[in-house]
């Protein structure tokens, strides 16, 4: 259930975002659903192998080669998913950014509505 809901929330966000940033693209509900799930398994799979193959890159840039890391999964997510358009890497390098702040920011409220109850 909780998984199920994150979801919900990221693909709030992927849509939000795509409203407000130029150069993303979603063409549907339904396919923002498709990209939080597949940007959820990507972050589950390729996430980890990237970051073992350049981890020399990322102690050297003190961790911010995560961030190109983050664009990659993005641009990758792009590629996949019909429907979901990101152009160039820039835009999916502020794309991941603020999609990150932003499920922090909605996973933190989310956390605080359960400590209510």
């Amino acid at each position: 259930m909780k998984f199920f809901l994150k979801l919900l929330l990221t693909a709030f966000a992927v849509i939000v975002l795509a409203k407000i940033l130029p150069g993303v693209f979603v063409t549907s509900y339904i396919t923002a659903l498709i990209v939080a799930f597949t940007i959820a398994l990507l972050n589950m799979v390729v996430r980890p192998l990237l970051i073992f193959f350049t981890l020399p890159a990322t102690i050297v840039t003190l961790g911010l080669f995560l961030f190109v890391i983050n664009a990659l999964i993005i641009m990758l997510a792009d590629k996949l998913v019909d429907g979901f358009a990101v152009n160039g890497f820039f835009t999916a390098l502020i794309f991941s950014v603020l999609l990150s702040i932003f499920r922090s920011f909605l996973f933190t409220l989310l956390k605080e509505e359960k400590n209510k109850e």
